[in-house]
């Protein structure tokens, strides 16, 4: 395909990308930076288009990646590595206040609970509730990917027991 050929039918699909990047973010501004951001992209990457292909399919395919890329890496940077030695912010009770909830839970009860749990099954369950991904939690604690599924999924099922009461 020919690049005037492709721009133009990049120019067809404007509005329609639109409107789907504002369904992804739900924000004006947000969703004209990401069609831009989208545009770029798909003119960059003209070489790979293949002609005969869904045109529309392939760059709704880069918007939603880009999105999807963007938004992983707004969670990677609100995310809170602990290093110090005896993880002195992961225990502390400041920690769980930015986990306020609004069905009601007191947000004391809640960190006695997660705090009584055993050392090995509260610190992959606050990684976890933080944002960090299984490998990630495996891999900072020295852990089989297994071993922290099952501790997390041990913590949930404990939480949930202990804090029957509350829903």
């Amino acid at each position: 395909m020919d690049t005037a050929k492709f721009r133009r039918e990049l120019l067809e699909v404007q509005s329609e990308l639109q409107r789907f990047a504002y369904k992804l973010t739900a924000d004006r501004d947000e969703a004209n930076d990401l069609l831009q951001e989208t545009s770029l992209k798909a003119l960059g990457n003209m070489d790979k288009y293949t002609p005969g292909t869904n045109f529309k399919g392939w760059v709704y395919t880069i918007m939603r990646n880009i999105f999807i890329n963007n938004y992983r890496k707004e969670v990677r940077d609100q995310i809170f590595v602990d290093q110090t030695d005896n993880l002195f912010h992961i225990n502390n009770s400041r920690e769980l206040d930015n986990y306020i909830t609004d069905n009601g839970y007191d947000t004391k009860e809640i960190y006695r609970v997660v705090h009584s749990l055993p050392r090995d099954y509260r610190i992959p369950f606050l990684m976890h509730i933080s944002g960090f991904k299984y490998r990630e939690i495996a891999d900072r604690l020295g852990l089989p990917i297994g071993t922290v599924k099952s501790r997390i999924f041990f913590t949930r099922q404990q939480l949930q027991s202990m804090l029957k009461d509350y829903k």
